[in-house]
């Protein structure tokens, strides 16, 4: 394989606007020939993508998807630019796998990894550093591999991060690029929530059987209370015989 030089990396970024990983992965795709790996980054819709991402998206869809069951909801807004990409058919559908995607995956919380606070992140780190398999590792490898942990973390809580549900070859991030590409104006997936049926709710537990009996009118059959024992009966005091009277 070739050797994917820094100033390769740059030249492809200069002429296609794609983000420096994704030159660098299109170069090692195709042994370090530029050429083929425009046309790489073409076909993956990220080529020019990143250009448009700096431009300011206000119009867009907020959508809603409720899954089969009506148990899982959730609302998402997508901007883009103009109202008339809004409109197309392509951006509906777009906006619309985004919120399945959301229902789809229950440990997101966030559009991206640069959304996530900082106190959700130390957390992680307190959480990982406190674990037994890395107790008696030197400090500067439990630091790396909390490192990487925390990462792999933060990631699965991340939107643009997770596998495209539709496509597991791609992320979610490679699936907006590809329609900034194709529509021609920047996308972003502004915010989004998800409700699930029933969550946060505090739910009495009660005995099935006595809940049948109240709502058919039955009464639960008391059991007999136990014969005295033998020790209790010894124990009351004989009661002498009543004399009788003498005769006169």
């Amino acid at each position: 394989m070739a050797e994917i030089s820094a100033k390769l990396v740059k030249d492809l970024r200069d002429k296609t606007g794609a983000g420096m990983m994704d030159c660098k992965k299109a170069l090692k795709e195709n042994d370090g020939d530029i050429e083929k790996a425009i046309e790489w980054l073409r076909q993956k819709g990220i080529a020019s993508a990143s250009k448009k991402e700096g431009r300011v998206a206000a119009e867009g869809l907020v959508d809603s998807y409720i899954h089969t069951g009506g148990r899982v909801g959730v609302l998402v807004e997508v901007n883009c630019e103009t109202d008339f990409v809004a409109r197309r058919d392509e951006f509906k559908s777009l906006v619309r796998d985004v919120a399945m995607q959301i229902a789809a995956c229950p440990n997101v919380e966030y559009v991206r990894v640069s959304d996530i606070p900082a106190d959700v992140a130390e957390k992680e780190k307190s959480i990982e550093m406190g674990r037994d398999d890395i107790a008696n590792k030197p400090a500067a490898m439990q630091e790396k591999i909390v490192e990487g942990r925390i990462q792999k973390r933060l990631k699965e809580l991340s939107l643009m991060d997770q596998p495209f549900i539709k496509d597991q070859n791609i992320s979610v991030e490679e699936l907006i690029k590809q329609a900034i590409s194709k529509l021609g104006e920047n996308i972003q997936v502004r915010r989004f929530s998800r409700f699930v049926l029933g969550e946060g709710i505090e739910k009495e537990e009660t005995n099935f059987a006595d809940e049948v009996a109240a709502q058919t009118g039955m009464k639960k059959e008391t059991a007999p209370e136990p014969a005295p024992a033998a020790s209790e009966a010894a124990a009351e005091p004989a009661k002498e015989p009543a004399k009788k009277k003498k005769k006169k």
